[in-house]
């Protein structure tokens, strides 16, 4: 199930702090990515080893799939803080020179969705990746004057859902790129296994399983789904969640059998119902649905494409087969 229509808007500091909770400290405790875990095991090695802060690093990939937790762990493996922001955040020059000014030694810099930065803030990125030195202009007109800053040696974890919206000078500046995978229901089990340990909930592995199929290969969707059923399970049955409490669970919030929601079931039945299976333009059936195309675009279709129940094509979304046996189904 989609997280907006899981927890929709209200994220309440309780429900935050146990997502933050559930995360995982150490390169050891996170599940999946094993290539991405191997290739930083080297790196931030080698850092350590050296004394020197680890190569800049780039993570991309789908929302929930752990960037924001590989941040954490790249600055607890290094022993050093984490300083967390974003790129919307950084109108200003000077919002960044503010942050970059107050890192300590090898520090860590986290900037999430960093494809969002202006080009005046990325040009000021520039010389702090390469050179550690932040050039600050003063004064304004004929008698602006340039300053040049030493700043200690830092690492700067930048993640990003839209790689291909990073220009190219900023993306060569990172030491390593990475890309995070969708994760495999043996993964996802795992995941729900260790996150009903953290919040004390007794679960069957026939349940943990349930939550892990319909869970959309991605870790933020399984612990929000965890807790929904933990939810229904301590008002609806006993506490525990057995197989047969996660289903009744996944089937009143509306998750289907493969992961799809309410928003998802709604663009297969417009797609073949209203416009007979297409070519049908992104914009017509975001208006068909009372989505944004925006977030049809970014948030439905990829799980949809994946799966083989839509193809986009020049022409417009096109249903498949596989849609059409969907959406005939009781």
């Amino acid at each position: 199930m989609r997280e907006e229509f899981l927890d929709p808007g209200l994220h309440h500091d309780h429900e935050a702090s146990e997502e933050a909770g559930l995360r995982p400290r150490q390169l050891d405790e996170f599940v999946g990515q094993q290539e991405l875990k191997n290739h930083l095991d080297i790196v931030l090695g080698a850092a350590r080893q050296r004394g020197e802060a680890a190569d800049h690093i780039l993570l991309a990939g789908p929302p929930g799939l752990g960037k924001t937790t590989m941040a954490g762990i790249v600055a607890a493996e290094m022993g050093v803080a984490l300083h967390v922001t974003s790129g919307p955040a950084l109108e200003r020059a000077g919002d960044l020179a503010a942050i970059l000014t107050k890192l300590g030694h090898r520090d860590v810099l986290f900037i999430d969705e960093i494809h969002r930065l202006s080009r005046v803030v990325e040009e000021i990125l520039y010389p702090a990746m390469e050179d550690f030195q932040l050039d600050i202009v003063v004064g304004k007109g004929p008698a602006a004057s340039s300053i040049r800053l030493t700043l200690q040696p830092f690492t700067l974890v930048g993640a990003t859902t839209r790689t291909g919206m990073i220009t190219g000078p900023l993306r060569d500046r990172f030491g390593l790129v990475a890309r995070l995978e969708y994760y495999s229901t043996t993964e996802l089990e795992l995941i729900v296994t260790r996150a009903a340990s953290i919040l004390g909930v007794t679960i069957e592995a026939a349940g943990a399983s349930e939550i892990a199929r319909r869970s959309r290969g991605t870790p933020r969707i399984a612990n929000r789904l965890l807790r929904r059923v933990r939810d229904f399970a301590e008002v609806r049955a006993d506490g525990r969640i057995t197989t047969q409490v996660a289903l009744q669970a996944l089937e009143l919030f509306g998750v289907d059998d493969i992961g799809l929601d309410k928003v998802d079931r709604a663009i297969l039945k417009a797609l073949c119902t209203q416009f007979s299976g297409g070519p049908v333009g992104l914009s017509t059936l975001a208006i068909a649905v009372g989505e944004q195309p925006e977030t049809i675009e970014d948030v439905y279709e990829p799980f949809l494409i994946q799966n083989g129940l839509i193809q986009r094509t020049p022409r417009g979304r096109v249903a498949t087969d596989a849609s059409w046996r969907y959406a005939e189904a009781p």
